[in-house]
C-alpha cells in the first residue's frame, strides 16, 4: 500500500492530491470516479486527517456500501491505519438521505422530535395526503392524492416549506388547493412526530441554514467534504452542500453534466455548471480516460455528446484497441426489430457469452411488450428491470373494465375500476352494492352507481359488436381515463403510452368477428400476465429504460426504439423540443451508449403501430451524429434460414 498513488492515472493522481480548497472532478463514464474518490478518502487519513472528519455523500445505497466497502479494504490492509479503523475512526459514507437521518437525530429535541421520530414513505404519505383531503372536505375520489403529493415532492425539493409556498401561491385552482392540505398534512406529520423522505433533506437544510451553533458544529466536525453525482443534485441538496462547506471550503464534487438525465426529478445540471462561480479559486480535473469502452465506442459517444451546448467540454479515450463496430439493424416494423434483438442475442449467448453480460435498453417503457414477447417466443431467458407490461397499474385497470362489462360478478373487477378516474363511490358503496342492498344507498350515491354501471352497460355493448382495439379505445375516452392522462404528469403521460400500447396489442385481433374478438384478446392478456418472467433468478439478459441503466454497464448493449419523436423522445400534444429538453434527450442517449464495454447493437423500425395504426417513421437524428466507418448493417438471419419466417409476420396472436 506505500505505492498506492501508482494505482492511479495522472489526473486521478491530480485529484486525489489536491486535498486543500475546492475541487471539481469533471468524470467522464467509465474514467474510475469511484476510485478517485476512495484514494482521495484513503490519502486523507493516510496523511493524518482523522477519519472522522471526512464525509462522502452519495445517491444510492450501493453506491455507498461500495465505497465504504472499498475504503475499509484499504484501511485494513495499512498497518497503520487499520487498528483505528477497527476501533471506530471511520469516515461518515452514506447517502444524502441517511445524512439527513443523522443530523436530525443528532438535534431532535431542537426539531420537537423525538430521536427515533418515525419516516414516513410515499405510500403511507398518500393515505396521510388522503386523510388531509377528507379532512379539508375535498373528496379523495376527485383530487388523486398521488398528484398531490408529487406537487408538494417537487416544491420540497426545492428548498420550498409549506408555509412558504402557502405564501406564493395567487388564485390557481389547483396550487390553491394544494397549498391547503399541505399545511394540513404537514399538521398530521407534526401531531405523529413523522416525517416524510423529502422532509429529510428539507429540515436538515433549514436547520443548518437558521441555527447558526448547529451549522457551525458540523463545519467544525466534517472538513472534507465529496460529493458524487453532482450533475444530479436538486436545490435542497446543494444548499446542504454549501452549509457544510461554506467555512473550510474543502469540498470535492465529482460529476459530469453530460450524464444529467434527472431534471424531472429536479436535478438542476445549473450546479455542477456554475460550482467555479459559486467556489472560487476551484481546481478543476477532467477524467476522461476510460476504462470501460473500446474506443470505436467512444468515438461514437464523444460525437454525439458534442452537439451539446449545455456542458463541460471532455473528450472520452481508451488506451483499448477499436473493437468492433456498432450494429445497425432497420426492421419494417416493432416486431420484426423485437425479435431480431431477441435473436441476436440468442446467437451472442450460444457463442459463449453469459446472459448477465447483454442489456436490452428503451426510451419508453411501452416499447417493453413487444420485447418481452420476442423473447418469450424465442426462449431466451430475460429479467424485466421495472413493472411488467401486464403488471401496469393502467393497463390491469383498463383489462379490468372489459371484464367486469362483460361478468357483473366479477366484483373484484368492478371494485378495482369503480372509482377510476375518481367518480365518489366509497367502500361502503360497494359492500352494500355487492350484498344486495341497493335499497341502502343514499340516493346521490345511487346515482353515481348507475352512471358507472351505465357506462360498463355501453363497454359490453361495444365489445360485444366491434373489434378489440376499437373497443379499448372506447374504454379509454369513455371512462375519462384518457383525458386523466393525457393531461397529466411526465408520469401520466408514460401510463397513457402505455395504453396506446395496449390498444396496438388488441389490433393483432380485429380480423375475428366481433365478440369473439375481445374475448380471444382478453384470453391471452391473463396468459401474458401469468408467463411473464422475471428469470427465476438465472442468468437473463436485462431489459429496461436507459434511466434505469444509469450507473450499469455490460459487455453487449441494444439500443431500441431509434426513432424520430420515439427516441429522441416527444411527449404527446407538444411541439418541438426545447433546447434544453433536446439537450437532455441527447444525453440520455450518451448514457446509453456508455453502457457498452465490447459491442453496441442500435435497433430501429420503419413502421410502429401506435394506438392501433401502423405509422411510418423516422429514423432518429442521433443516427446520423454517429460515424458511417464505425458502423455495420445488421441482418435478420438466423430463423430466416430455417424456413421460419415468423419472426417477420405480425400474427394477430401473443404467441406462447
Amino acid at each position: 500500500m506505500k505505492n498506492f498513488l501508482d494505482d492511479l492515472n495522472e489526473k486521478q493522481k491530480e485529484a486525489v492530491l489536491q486535498t486543500e480548497g475546492p475541487v471539481l472532478i469533471v468524470a467522464g463514464a467509465g474514467a474510475g470516479k469511484t476510485k478517485t474518490i476512495t484514494y482521495r478518502i484513503f490519502h486523507l487519513i493516510k496523511s493524518g486527517v482523522p477519519a472522522q472528519s471526512i464525509i462522502a455523500i452519495t445517491f444510492t445505497n450501493k453506491a455507498a456500501r461500495e465505497m465504504r466497502e472499498r475504503v475499509e479494504k484499504m484501511c485494513l490492509a495499512d498497518p497503520v491505519l487499520a487498528e483505528g479503523y477497527k476501533m471506530g475512526n471511520k469516515p461518515f459514507i452514506n447517502t444524502f438521505h441517511a445524512l439527513g437521518v443523522h443530523i436530525i437525530k443528532q438535534n431532535a429535541p431542537a426539531l420537537g422530535l423525538p430521536r427515533f421520530f418515525a419516516i414516513i414513505d410515499k405510500v403511507d404519505g398518500k393515505k396521510f395526503i388522503k386523510e388531509a383531503l377528507t379532512a379539508k372536505n375535498y373528496d379523495p375520489k376527485q383530487y388523486d392524492p398521488g398528484k398531490i403529493m408529487h406537487a408538494i415532492s417537487a416544491e420540497k425539493s426545492k428548498g420550498v416549506t409549506a408555509t412558504q409556498y402557502a405564501e406564493s401561491v395567487r388564485q390557481e385552482y389547483f396550487p390553491k388547493i394544494v397549498s391547503t392540505i399541505w399545511l394540513e398534512y404537514e399538521k398530521m406529520l407534526a401531531k405523529e412526530k413523522a416525517l416524510d423522505l423529502d422532509d429529510l433533506l428539507l429540515v436538515t437544510a433549514q436547520l443548518l441554514k437558521k441555527n447558526a451553533d448547529v451549522r457551525q458544529y458540523y463545519q467544525n466536525l466534517w472538513r472534507y467534504i465529496h460529493i458524487d453525482e453532482y450533475q444530479d443534485t436538486n436545490t435542497v441538496q446543494y444548499q446542504i452542500a454549501r452549509f457544510l462547506s461554506d467555512s473550510h471550503r474543502n469540498i470535492c464534487v465529482v460529476g459530469d453534466a453530460d450524464q444529467n438525465i434527472y431534471s424531472w426529478r429536479g436535478a438542476d445540471i445549473g450546479n455542477i455548471l456554475r460550482f467555479e462561480k459559486d467556489f472560487p479559486n476551484t481546481k478543476v480535473v477532467l477524467l476522461e480516460e476510460n476504462y470501460r469502452s473500446t474506443k470505436t465506442i467512444l468515438d461514437a459517444a464523444n460525437e454525439i455528446i458534442k452537439k451539446n451546448k449545455i456542458r463541460i467540454e471532455k473528450n472520452l479515450f481508451t488506451q483499448q484497441g477499436m473493437g468492433d463496430k456498432i450494429g445497425v439493424f432497420q426492421g419494417w416494423s416493432e416486431l420484426q426489430e423485437a425479435f431480431y434483438v431477441a435473436n441476436k442475442t440468442k446467437e451472442l449467448i450460444v457463442s459463449g457469452v453469459s446472459p448477465d453480460e447483454i442489456a436490452v435498453l428503451y426510451r419508453a417503457n411501452f416499447q417493453s411488450r413487444t420485447l418481452e414477447e420476442a423473447f418469450m417466443n424465442t426462449g431466451v431467458p430475460y429479467s424485466m428491470i421495472g413493472v411488467k407490461f401486464f403488471e401496469r397499474k393502467e393497463v390491469k385497470d383498463v383489462l379490468s373494465f372489459i371484464r367486469a362489462a362483460l361478468n357483473r360478478d366479477s366484483w373484484a373487477d368492478i371494485g378495482r375500476v369503480i372509482n377510476v378516474p375518481a367518480r365518489g363511490i366509497g367502500a361502503a358503496t360497494i359492500e352494500k352494492l355487492r350484498g344486495g342492498f341497493a335499497d341502502k344507498i343514499a340516493p346521490a350515491t345511487l346515482r353515481k352507481v348507475d352512471v358507472f354501471f351505465g357506462m360498463l352497460d355501453k363497454f359490453a355493448h361495444k365489445a360485444k359488436t366491434s373489434a378489440a382495439s376499437d373497443t379499448i379505445k372506447f374504454v379509454l375516452k369513455e371512462s375519462g381515463l384518457e383525458d386523466m392522462l393525457r393531461k397529466g404528469t411526465e408520469e401520466d403521460t408514460e401510463r397513457y403510452e402505455n395504453l396506446m400500447e395496449l390498444v396496438t396489442v388488441a389490433s393483432r385481433y380485429d380480423d375475428l368477428a366481433p365478440g369473439e374478438s375481445i374475448e380471444a384478446f382478453l384470453g391471452d392478456a391473463a396468459l401474458a400476465a401469468s408467463e411473464e418472467t422475471d428469470g427465476d433468478k438465472q442468468a437473463a439478459v436485462k431489459l429496461m429504460t436507459v434511466h434505469a441503466a444509469k450507473g450499469l454497464e455490460f459487455d453487449y448493449v441494444f439500443i431500441t426504439g431509434l426513432e424520430q419523436d420515439l427516441f429522441p423522445h416527444k411527449r404527446m400534444n407538444e411541439g418541438n423540443l426545447s433546447q434544453n429538453e433536446m439537450e437532455e434527450e441527447r444525453r440520455l442517449f450518451y448514457v446509453a451508449i456508455t453502457r457498452a464495454r465490447k459491442k453496441i447493437f442500435l435497433a430501429y423500425s420503419q413502421t410502429r403501430t401506435i394506438f392501433g395504426e401502423q405509422q411510418v417513421h423516422t429514423p432518429s437524428e442521433f443516427l446520423y451524429d454517429i460515424p458511417v466507418k464505425h458502423t455495420e448493417r445488421e441482418f435478420m438471419v438466423a430463423r430466416e434460414q430455417e424456413g421460419d419466417d415468423s419472426f417477420t409476420d405480425p400474427s394477430r396472436f401473443i404467441e406462447f
